[in-house]
């Protein structure tokens, strides 16, 4: 990883970023593309949104969901052109400090299949496949993946 990269929360009143959120999770996840009133929810929700930004641009953002019946989820995009330089780490990275603050007793993340780098990277974080689906009214396959603590 070569610069700055610097990692800053999404906030309640903070459109830009949260759009700037939403941007990201649109490029890598265009089946489950969000409406800025969708994005909104999710900070409604409690989700923790982040974005990273090498040298003041734009390369990623991450979620991470509270906990449900023990397992937090913890979701790192980066965009396309920023792959494979260490930023899904460090979001991913991250994301599990939170899991763990939070007394997560494991950790699950959502991949879409055709997402190979993805799915990679989670396997190599120690992820295993515990299902694939096709949401309803959809053609897009996704794996859900879990790390116990």
């Amino acid at each position: 990883m070569s610069g700055e990269l610097r990692v800053v929360g999404v906030g309640g009143d903070d459109a830009p970023a949260l759009e700037e959120w939403r941007y990201v999770h649109n490029v890598v996840v265009p089946p489950a593309a969000m409406s800025p009133g969708e994005a909104r929810e999710r900070l409604d929700r409690g989700y923790r949104l982040e974005n990273a930004y090498l040298d003041g641009v734009l390369v990623g953002c991450s979620t991470v969901r509270p906990a449900v019946e023990g397992a937090v989820t913890v979701i790192a995009r980066v965009l396309p052109g920023f792959r494979r330089r260490g930023f899904g780490k460090a979001l991913y990275e991250r994301g599990l400090a939170q899991a763990r603050a939070q007394g997560a007793e494991a950790v699950e993340t959502c991949v879409l299949a055709v997402n190979e780098d993805g799915l990679r990277f989670a396997g190599r974080c120690g992820f295993v496949e515990v299902e694939r689906y096709v949401l309803d009214g959809g053609d897009d396959e996704w794996v859900d993946l879990r790390l116990g603590l």
